[in-house]
């Protein structure tokens, strides 16, 4: 296995000299079934163990009181062992789609020329560029369920059919373009203006586009009781589903950059549930020019182990239909990221991640970073809410994509630093 071209402060050396968690054979039974309990190791200064273990906190607190909200509002709806047994009839569908490995056999390609309309975009955005404008787009999604018998219950959710978009571009354009992915809950266009430091990439001459993910802001389901209940409260099927359509809806805004609008180039860039989605787009959309996950997922049904009381509960409702964690993989393992070879080259990915991360924790992206055969990895001394030196990884980020000829040759080099604050 190729050396890791590890970037940080940080010194990741141990976990760089780590053996590879998944050496042959399925993943799902491959992986070490104390996957959830274990520790990634870092060897790091006094100072980064102690900002480390302080970021990390807001985490645990975090996952928590998620997990308790989760577990009240989401499990009673769709992992009882009544709606588990349904998943694993749906199992005989998705299981051999993912022992295939062919990522063109579950994301099918969208259809051409979806018409995706531009406007205005309302609620005042922060960042109004003087030399371009920001538009709202929407389309009507034309995806359909995989799976037939979650048509029906998956296409009743009509709002989540209409597909949501921002879009920063300059007049002279067309420009290189960022689609840009949020994570979970946190659909919020202001926020992530902000987070994917987006006023800072549009003056390096790129536009850059936010998509909203399904069953989130005005997707979400009707009396939905938080942005993105949907995508998990109908057990794991709609899971799978919900990962579909958000690579299929990307997908069509692809086409539609590259097609329509003739943008040059387009790379994606996702943080948490919307990096985990960025990793699936690298499998199956190979005209991307890069995908930079972001603090990402990569075995949900592993993630939710460490997520109490979800964890408690999970366990409980597998053994109530007598089965354990890899059956559980292998429910979800058609929309895992370890499931399907990269459609880009290992120049073009690359990963960033929080050393104390407690939501997505770092073995998420090391067990990613091996299966994509180690590409670019940047580790940070903060959790998934609090990015310490995110504006470190930023400019790694940026140079990443000055040296894929991204970014226009002298564009870092004249910018300033990205913003820590809100822009105004």
């Amino acid at each position: 296995m190729s050396r890791a071209p590890i970037v940080s402060r940080n010194a990741a050396r141990a976990t760089e000299r780590a053996a590879p968690l998944i050496r042959e054979g399925r993943w799902w039974d491959d992986l070490p079934l104390d996957f959830a309990r274990t520790r990634e190791p870092f060897e790091l200064g006094r100072g980064d163990r102690l900002r480390v273990s302080a970021t990390a906190i807001t985490d645990v607190a975090l996952r928590t009181a998620g997990a308790s909200l989760v577990s009240a509002l989401a499990l009673p709806v769709g992992y009882h062992p009544l709606r588990l047994r349904q998943a694993l009839r749906d199992l005989d569908f998705y299981g051999p789609i993912a022992e295939r490995g062919d990522a063109s056999a579950f994301f099918v390609a969208p259809l051409h020329g979806v018409r995706v309309e531009a406007g205005p975009a309302r609620w005042f955005p922060r960042f109004e560029p003087e030399d371009g404008t920001c538009e709202a787009l929407s389309f009507d999604s034309p995806f359909q369920p995989v799976n037939p018998a979650q048509h029906r219950s998956y296409l009743r959710h009509r709002d989540n059919h209409r597909v949501r978009a921002r879009y920063w571009r300059h007049h002279d354009g067309p420009r290189p373009t960022i689609l840009a992915l949020h994570g979970f809950t946190a659909d919020f266009y202001l926020i992530n203006e902000w987070f994917f430091a987006l006023p800072w990439f549009y003056r390096m001459g790129c536009d850059v586009l936010l998509m909203t993910l399904p069953f989130h802001g005005e997707r979400q389901t009707r009396h939905s009781p938080f942005s993105g209940h949907g995508y998990f409260a109908g057990g794991p099927s709609r899971i799978n589903e919900a990962a579909a359509q958000s690579v299929y809806d990307a997908r069509v805004l692809v086409d539609w950059l590259l097609e329509a609008r003739r943008v040059p180039a387009v790379g994606a860039m996702g943080v948490s549930l919307g990096a985990f989605t960025t990793a699936l787009l690298a499998a199956a959309e190979p005209r991307l020019a890069f995908a930079v996950p972001i603090v990402p997922v990569t075995s949900l049904a592993d993630l939710v182990l460490e997520w109490q009381p979800i964890g408690v509960l999970l366990n409980g409702a597998l053994a109530a239909v007598r089965k354990d964690l890899r059956v559980a993989r292998r429910m979800l393992a058609v929309t895992c990221p370890l499931t399907y070879p990269p459609a880009l080259p290992r120049d073009r990915l690359m990963i960033v991640a929080g050393v104390g991360d407690r939501l997505a924790p770092p073995k998420h992206s090391r067990v990613l970073w091996d299966h994509w055969d180690r590409p670019r990895i940047h580790w940070f001394p903060g959790s998934h809410l609090l990015h310490m030196d995110r504006g470190e990884y930023m400019v790694e980020i940026a140079r990443f994509l000055h040296d894929l000829d991204f970014l226009e040759p002298n564009a870092l080099a004249d910018s300033e630093p990205p913003p820590r604050s809100l822009p105004r």
